[in-house]
């Protein structure tokens, strides 16, 4: 299928794309990787009266890993991210869901910004951001950059908080505090699908290896990515007698799922919390490990 006609245009720097943006306003739509909007337009879900293609502002394909976490540009590939070893220390869990993003061909191409701006809960990386605190970095013509928290950056499905003349420019993933660990798993009915549940996982340890904070994200479990605070369920208990199948349990009394053609609302939210407890039990060992507790995986 082809798409419907649309104007073309292709900025050389921030402040020209900004301005074209803010000329289009709601008939315009930003062309970063593609992957999505390009099909969503072949099938006429979507139909653009503007395409504004920002492949040539070079100054947005950054990525940015410091002390504090990564800073990704708008128009850095996930394979690029994937495979870099800094990014990797510093911030291990984008690593492990970027695996699960499609398939190679489409992370070649792909970027993570815009999986973010996409919004689709079925999506790992909006998991990855929220699970995290991250945030996204939004410009607009004539305005100071802002960030949004992730937390209010995804409104509901497809929906990001992207204004009419608003691009995102850059996500930040915070890094891992000492004595954390991370986990991303999810299940789909083949490997580069969207997956049917996926959930990922952030567990921190004290200094006597008990449980400090652990944190869940789920896929597919909701509009948006569902966060759940599981530390009270864990009882600051060490992390190798905690019961993660009764903290799993309350994960998947809290998720709230749909069904559709690939799964029924219950199997998902069974799926949910069995890979909750093992996403939960690989974090775990991982914050660990340097004291000689592992994990079954």
């Amino acid at each position: 299928m082809k798409p419907p006609p649309f104007d073309y245009h292709a900025p050389h720097d921030l402040d020209e794309a900004l301005a074209v943006l803010a000329g289009t306003g709601g008939d315009g739509k930003v062309l970063a990787g593609g992957q999505s909007l390009i099909p969503l337009m072949n099938m006429r879900l979507a139909a653009p009266a503007h395409l504004v293609d920002i492949n040539r502002l070079a100054g947005l394909a950054t990525v940015e890993a410091g002390a504090d976490g990564v800073r990704v540009g708008a128009l850095a590939r996930h394979a690029e991210v994937e495979r870099s070893e800094r990014v990797a220390q510093v911030q291990p869990l984008l690593r492990s869901a970027l695996g699960h993003v499609a398939h190679p061909v489409i992370r070649n191409r792909g970027t993570v910004v815009g999986s973010l701006a996409h919004a689709d809960p079925s999506a790992e990386l909006p998991a990855v951001l929220a699970v995290l605190g991250g945030s996204v970095r939004v410009a607009r013509h004539g305005a100071p950059p802002r960030d949004v928290p992730a937390g209010e950056f995804f409104l509901g499905p497809l929906e990001p908080a992207l204004a009419p003349g608003e691009l995102a420019v850059s996500a930040f993933f915070p890094a891992v505090p000492p004595r954390t660990g991370t986990a991303f798993v999810e299940v789909a009915r083949r490997h580069g699908d969207y997956a049917m549940a996926g959930v990922a996982a952030v567990v921190t340890l004290d200094d006597d290896q008990r449980i400090a904070a652990a944190l869940v994200a789920c896929v597919s479990a909701g509009p948006v990515p569902v966060v759940l605070d599981l530390t009270a369920a864990c009882g600051r208990r060490p992390a190798a007698s905690t019961d993660w199948a009764a903290v799993a349990a309350e994960v998947r009394d809290r998720v709230d799922p749909d069904g559709d053609i690939h799964a029924t609302a219950g199997y998902r939210r069974h799926l949910t919390g069995v890979l909750a407890r093992r996403a939960l039990r690989i974090a775990a060992a991982e914050a660990a490990g340097e004291y000689g507790w592992t994990d079954e995986r």
